[in-house]
């Protein structure tokens, strides 16, 4: 008895840091288990500060989910990202599609974030040509284009009143998305009737253009989302944005962006992209009104811009946050997927 115990003493010592190490690990594992993501929202520029000052993109998304919460920085992401308990996430991507699709992607492949089931809400400010769109509007995309992946040539260059663009092959699989017709159809019976603000200098500027959807009020609307790096004006780049569109057989043109095919593509190869919004608010048309050249309506006069920045930066919030609380109060319909419209 004496050998026994004296072996058991021996031992003891030795398992009890196993056994600390061993639970330690669980509780570790436990502590640091992924954030199950119900809804991302990514946003393109914040001005200045996140809470407190002018609103940017992410301003409203940030007091209405995160202003307690605490940032994640990511390696590789131009800024941390924010979640709240009912795991609605988001962060500021930024500018251009470089930069917000890297920044996505770092995101993507942080394990800190499990993102396998998300939805994504690609969320910002827009241009819209004045013959479909108004200041104030909020957009829900049904197709995304590249406006980039192409050849083009100087007008003189070519045949007379000819396009200027010719699609060049090999970029058939990531020039065009579209978009998961139930979620947009989902998106607009959620928040088609969503209240939108206006301002006197938008009503005031709209009366600038002759076009009817121009002069119309704010309203939720759907179409396709172009997108380009450069911030292309004028009514000829705004002819050529829609011949491309309808080209790659997608719906009107509608809106002006920099982003979203991008940050698009990164999602869809880690997660498919049937899980993917874009919106956007309209903050500009896309060229001058008629009595203005487009380098005129490029470089206003001051106070001869166009209003509306600030209601429609709230619109975008007001109308993404309908669709983001329905799909988390309702997670356990939307978890494995989207919903047959209707139900």
């Amino acid at each position: 008895m004496r050998n026994a115990a004296r072996r058991l003493a021996l031992v003891l010592p030795l398992c009890l840091p196993l056994a600390v190490t061993a639970f330690g690990s669980g509780a570790n594992a436990a502590e640091t288990a992924p954030i199950k993501v119900k809804v991302f929202v990514a946003s393109m520029f914040e001005i200045g500060k996140n809470t407190g000052d002018r609103a940017g993109e992410f301003q409203h998304w940030y007091e209405r989910y995160w202003k307690t919460s605490e940032p994640t920085p990511v390696k590789g992401a131009l800024n941390p990202v924010h979640c709240d308990a009912d795991g609605v996430c988001g962060s500021v991507l930024g500018m251009g599609k470089v930069n917000s699709s890297s920044s996505m992607q770092a995101i993507l492949l942080d394990p800190r974030f499990d993102l396998s089931q998300a939805y994504f809400i690609i969320s910002g400010v827009a241009g819209t040509p004045p013959a479909r769109g108004t200041i104030g509007e909020v957009n829900w995309a049904t197709w995304l284009v590249d406006y980039d992946l192409g050849h083009r040539w100087a007008p003189e260059e070519g045949e007379p009143g000819a396009s200027t663009f010719m699609p060049r092959k090999g970029y058939e699989a990531y020039r065009l998305f579209h978009l998961n017709p139930d979620l947009v159809a989902w998106a607009m019976r959620l928040t088609a009737d969503t209240p939108l603000k206006d301002s006197d200098a938008a009503r005031a500027y709209r009366q600038r253009y002759p076009q009817e959807a121009a002069r119309r009020a704010p309203f939720v609307g759907t179409g396709t989302h172009m997108t380009g790096d450069t911030f292309f004006h004028g009514p000829g780049m705004s002819e050529q944005a829609q011949y491309i569109a309808k080209l790659y057989g997608a719906d009107d043109y509608v809106i002006t962006e920099m982003e979203a095919a991008a940050v698009t593509l990164v999602i869809k190869r880690l997660h498919g992209d049937q899980r993917v919004m874009s919106l956007r608010g309209a903050v500009n048309y896309d060229q001058g009104n008629p009595t203005e050249t487009t380098l005129q309506h490029l470089d206003p006069a001051p106070g001869q811009t166009a209003g509306g920045f600030a209601e429609t930066v709230e619109n975008i919030a007001s109308v993404g946050a309908r669709m983001t609380d329905h799909i988390v109060a309702h997670w356990a319909d939307w978890r494995e997927g989207v919903p047959a419209p209707g139900n």
